[in-house]
C-alpha cells in the first residue's frame, strides 16, 4: 500500500526539480508568463522566492487560480492588454512527445495557456517523467466548446473516432473555464498525426480552443532519477 505514496512522492520532486531550473532561465526585467496546474505552481512559488531576493520581474498569470497564488506570494502581475508581447513562458503539461508536441488542460486553462505561449519569445514546458511519451493520445485531449453547441460538437468528434464526455464537477454539473465554457474530454488513443487533428477540430463551429500544442514549445525540462532532462524541438 506504501508503493503508490512513494510514486506520487517521486514525482512531485521531478516537478520540483523541472520547476526550479525553468525558473533560473527568467532574467532581470522579463515578462514572464506564470502557468496553470501543478508543475507550473512550484514554478510560480520558486519565481516568488527570487522576487523576494531582488529579481525585477512582471507576471502575466493565465488562470485565476494562478493569478490567486501569484498574488499571494507578492509577484508583480500585469495583463496581456499592457504587454503584448511576453519574454518567456513557465507551463506544464499532461502530455509531452519527442517533437514537444503538448497535451495541456488538465486544468481546464488551455485556452488562456495558448493565448499566453503564442506571444512568448521563449516557451518553455516543465513535467515529471510521467509525462514524456513516444505518442500523443493516452491522456484525453480536452477541447473547450460553447455550452449551446456541447452535443452537436460531441458527436462530431465522436465522428472522428473518440470516446467523449462532458467534464464535471464532482457533484455533476458541467465544469465551468475561467471564460465560462464547458469543456470535452475525448479520448483518442494514439493520435498518429497530432497536427491533422488539430486542424479537423479548429474546423468545428463551437470549438473555441484543444489542448494540442503543436510547434509552440522551444524546450522542456523533466525531472527524472534525480536529474533534470533538457529537450528541444
Amino acid at each position: 500500500m506504501t508503493a503508490p505514496a512513494n510514486n506520487a512522492d517521486l514525482r512531485d520532486k521531478e516537478k520540483q526539480a523541472a520547476a526550479r531550473a525553468a525558473v533560473q532561465l527568467v532574467e532581470a526585467g522579463n515578462i514572464v508568463g506564470l502557468g496553470s496546474g501543478s508543475t507550473a505552481a512550484y514554478a510560480v512559488r520558486f519565481l516568488a522566492d527570487r522576487v523576494r531576493e531582488g529579481l525585477k520581474i512582471v507576471g502575466i498569470p493565465t488562470s485565476k487560480q494562478t493569478k490567486h497564488l501569484a498574488e499571494q506570494l507578492g509577484i508583480p502581475l500585469a495583463t496581456v492588454d499592457e504587454h503584448r508581447e511576453i519574454d518567456i513562458d513557465i507551463d506544464g503539461a499532461d502530455e509531452i512527445d519527442p517533437q514537444l508536441s503538448l497535451i495541456k488542460g488538465g486544468g481546464g486553462a488551455f485556452l488562456r495557456e495558448k493565448i499566453i505561449a503564442s506571444v512568448s519569445r521563449r516557451f518553455i514546458v516543465i513535467g515529471d517523467s510521467a509525462k514524456q511519451v513516444k505518442r500523443l493520445g493516452k491522456f484525453p485531449l480536452p477541447v473547450e466548446v460553447v455550452p449551446f453547441a456541447q452535443s452537436l460538437i460531441k458527436h462530431r468528434i465522436e465522428g472522428l473516432g473518440a470516446k467523449v464526455s462532458l467534464r464535471t464537477y464532482a457533484y455533476g454539473n458541467p465544469y465551468l473555464t475561467d471564460e465560462g465554457h464547458h469543456i470535452l474530454d475525448c479520448t483518442f488513443g494514439e493520435i498518429a498525426n497530432p497536427p491533422a487533428l488539430a486542424a479537423e477540430l479548429r474546423c468545428i463551429p463551437g470549438v473555441l480552443e484543444h489542448g494540442l500544442f503543436i510547434g509552440m514549445a522551444e524546450m522542456a525540462l523533466i525531472g527524472k532519477d534525480g536529474e533534470v532532462v533538457q529537450l528541444r524541438r
